[in-house]
């Protein structure tokens, strides 16, 4: 079905991922501090306690992967994959919706129909019947007010893989292109990622899953904050590297590799990552626009944010236990590496846990995983952590902001929970991220986190009285206060958040990109 009439749609200002390349000098003696680090952590010192020694060895080698597979990630971010701008075959336009708002909705079509596109057709993936959703029809009815295809499945199954799949099923184009119900596309959306698949080989074309509502409160601005560096640096990197991973929106694919692997997969909430996965096992090349070509909406509230950070926990953790790349035939070894990397970015939860109570054991036991004098730790921590964080900051213009940190690090009990669920082998349904923020306090969401707090202030007091004021207890004590503030902002955040103010315009940077992201 070809739409018969485009209607015209105000969109925002472009966004770009125009990032500094970090000098592969620098990027080479961060690796090999780091590495200095950790030897010199496990080998050089005087082991006290073996237990306590072991799971700080787990940690620091589990960070020395995630430190050396970030800088191999980024050692090279201009890599351009090519593309020929002539290239023009059908398309199938995707929409998925499941019970979304039809105002929501509606947005997407009407910036859908107006892309600067010769030959696409616009489906609504209507799963609102088999969801039991009440406005399943006025779905059916947006699509004949502006005269495109609407697929209501009847059958359920697989969630929103299922969803895609059925759609596949009834359309013929040789392209297809997905945006969640939320996801609004920019009208070159279609020019800038269908002239990479002039390349024969090229299975998939990733772009930005960017949040327009990042202004609309604390959690919106954390969700983005998160998002930034991932689809910045970490994707810019990923594109040399054949090893883009699939984010569920805001793509295109070619329908072939997507036939060769038997549709999206339908056995797995992560199902984009997954279905990813086996297109590149396939032989299928992958490319990432580093630039903004349609706005969705991040999570409002704390809970509608808990439950999607879960889902991909979830999901990522059971790629690494039931799939592995590493023993995937068809995989490069930089793709092995790469979807390792980003699978096991999800058991840094476990180690976070483990790294926060090795000084309570300290507080309430005296125990210490090695004999080390404060200054000796100083001399061989210090340039590692300052490298570090040096190398994150320039990868992103210096943009990595605290509260990224901090709900990254404060989802350590979500990381845990969805590992718990995996090894229990307890089924994690789909859940779509709430479109419209749920309100409530949400404190019993992060009740680890005070209970930690209150631990390390019953802890200080305890071993203060013990110890008095030596180095061990001031080290010790440096590391949970540092912890207690690194997790404040997640505490924060699932607290009840006040109403949305309006916001000014946004202000673009020399680079492109929002100014609330050098805050």
């Amino acid at each position: 079905m070809t739409p018969h009439h485009y209607v015209k749609t105000k969109l925002p200002a472009k966004k770009a991922f125009l990032l500094n390349e970090v000098p592969k000098f620098l990027l080479f003696m961060t690796m090999l501090v780091a590495v200095i680090y950790t030897v010199t952590l496990v080998f050089w010192f005087q082991v006290s306690n073996m237990y306590l020694f072991i799971l700080l060895v787990i940690g620091q080698v589990f960070s020395l992967w995630m430190a050396l597979t970030f800088l191999y990630t980024i050692w090279d971010m201009n890599y351009k994959p090519w593309g020929d701008d002539t290239f023009s075959e059908p398309v199938d336009v995707f929409i998925t919706v499941a019970g979304e708002p039809v105002e929501i909705v509606e947005e997407t079509v009407i910036a859908a129909l107006a892309m600067d596109y010769p030959n696409f057709n616009i489906y609504l993936l209507n799963d609102g019947y088999v969801r039991q959703k009440d406005n399943w029809q006025d779905i059916e009815r947006l699509a004949i007010q502006y005269g495109i295809g609407c697929i209501t499945r009847k059958i359920p199954g697989g969630a929103k893989a299922g969803n895609i799949n059925n759609g596949l099923s009834l359309t013929t184009s040789p392209f297809v292109a997905i945006f969640d119900a939320d996801h609004v596309p920019h009208p070159d959306f279609l020019r800038k990622t269908m002239r990479h698949f002039a390349d024969p080989k090229m299975g998939f074309v990733q772009s930005p899953q960017y949040y327009k509502n990042y202004k609309t409160n604390y959690i919106t601005r954390g969700a983005w904050d998160q998002q930034s560096l991932f689809f910045g640096a970490i994707k810019k990197g990923k594109n040399r590297l054949n090893s883009v991973t699939m984010c569920g929106t805001n793509m295109t694919i070619r329908r072939k590799p997507l036939e060769d692997v038997g549709g999206m997969c339908a056995t797995n909430i992560a199902e984009d990552f997954v279905t990813g996965l086996f297109i590149h096992q396939r032989g299928w090349k992958s490319a990432y626009v580093p630039e903004v070509l349609a706005e969705g909406l991040a999570p409002e509230d704390f809970l509608s944010y808990y439950k999607q950070q879960l889902r991909w926990a979830r999901g990522s953790l059971e790629v690494l236990f039931k799939y592995n790349p590493l023993f995937m035939r068809g995989l490069s070894w930089a793709q092995r590496i790469q979807y390792l990397a980003s699978a096991s970015y999800y058991l840094s939860g476990t180690v976070i846990f483990l790294n926060s109570i090795i000084p309570l054991f300290f507080f309430f036991t005296g125990a210490v995983p090695f004999v080390i004098s404060t200054m000796a730790l100083a001399i061989v921590f210090l340039p590692y952590i300052f490298l570090i964080l040096y190398n994150l900051q320039l990868s992103t213009n210096f943009t990595y902001t605290f509260r990224a940190l901090a709900f990254s690090m404060g989802s350590w009990f979500i990381h845990l929970t969805a590992l718990k669920e995996l090894v229990l082998n307890r089924k994690t349904g789909f859940a779509i991220t709430s479109k419209k923020a749920v309100q409530g306090n949400f404190v019993y969401l992060v009740i680890p986190h005070l209970i930690y707090i209150a631990l390390t202030c019953i802890g200080i007091g305890f071993a203060l009285v013990r110890e008095g004021m030596t180095a061990s207890f001031a080290t010790n004590a440096s590391w949970v206060l540092l912890n207690a503030a690194i997790f404040y902002p997640f505490i924060k955040a699932a607290l009840p958040q006040p109403e949305a103010q309006a916001e000014p315009a946004e202000i673009m940077t020399p680079y492109g990109i929002p100014e609330h992201t050098l805050q």
